[in-house]
């Protein structure tokens, strides 16, 4: 099976986030794609087959699930086919038959994303023990994407951040993550943002994607904008731009191969 490694949201190699990049023959069983993908070990490996011309299904599993969505494994792939064939516009349907829009837009890859909203939560003080946060913002959850959202004021302390991974798994349950974000600290960008994920797969997602899904809404809302700049402070680094449309999240940003190979099944 071939398959590819891409790092994605960024321009440079060993920076933004890896994702696998599979293009199965044939059609495997669900075990098998997630053996595959735990055997990988990056966030996301994705499963991308043909349809017709220019129309992929396209699955995700992370180490330990099968999750509906994903930004980075879908720009990951989308670099992967613009690279290997002449198309310039393709469409992703996931596991849900949401489709996914993505096209080449000058060196970036523009994806069309769903729009969700955010609704009020509680958030145990032991969660934020774990997060080592003492202070928020506000707090909210998707339920589409089954994570919480908490602001803070400080972009610094957000990237200083060190969450003990195992009080935190602990001091919740029945969610994918708890994604924590704030208000940024440069002219460069709009927010910063990082996700911490243990519950569904890896500590901490180097940098998210399918986050905007709520997370561009969320503050464009708090910044009356709709076009902003991104940035995840993880310890790999990411940035995006993102563009909120009436129902649809527009997500661009650059990946790089980094390997090409086969799997052997």
């Amino acid at each position: 099976m071939k398959t590819y490694y891409v790092d994605s949201f960024t321009k440079e190699k060993f920076k933004g986030n890896p994702a696998a990049v599979c293009l199965p023959d044939t059609d495997l069983e669900v075990e098998t794609m997630q053996k595959i993908a735990t055997e990988i070990g990056f966030s996301e490996t994705a499963f991308v087959k043909q349809i017709t011309d220019n129309t992929y299904s396209i699955r995700f599993f992370t180490p330990k699930i099968e999750i509906p969505l994903c930004g980075h494994a879908t720009l990951a792939s989308s670099k992967i086919i613009f690279d290997t064939t002449s198309v310039d516009k393709i469409k992703f349907v996931n596991c849900n038959n949401v489709e996914l829009l993505i096209e080449k837009v000058d060196t970036k890859i523009k994806m069309q994303f769903p729009v969700y909203d955010t609704e009020e939560i509680e958030v145990p003080k032991q969660m934020l023990d774990a997060l080592g946060i003492s202070e928020i913002v506000d707090k909210r959850y998707s339920p589409n994407n089954k994570i919480i959202l908490l602001e803070i004021k400080s972009a610094s302390d957000l990237a200083n951040l060190k969450p003990d991974f195992s009080a935190l798994i602990n001091s919740y349950t029945g969610i994918n993550g708890v994604l924590v974000t704030s208000i940024s600290d440069s002219d460069r960008f709009d927010f910063h943002y990082r996700y911490f994920w243990p519950w569904a797969g890896t500590n901490e997602d180097p940098v998210t994607g399918g986050v905007q899904t709520f997370l561009t809404k969320y503050w464009a809302i708090k910044l009356n904008k709709t076009k902003m700049n991104a940035f995840q402070s993880s310890l790999r680094k990411g940035i995006m731009s993102t563009e909120l449309l009436q129902d649809r999240v527009c997500i661009f940003g650059e990946a790089v191969t980094v390997l090409e190979g086969q799997f052997i099944l």
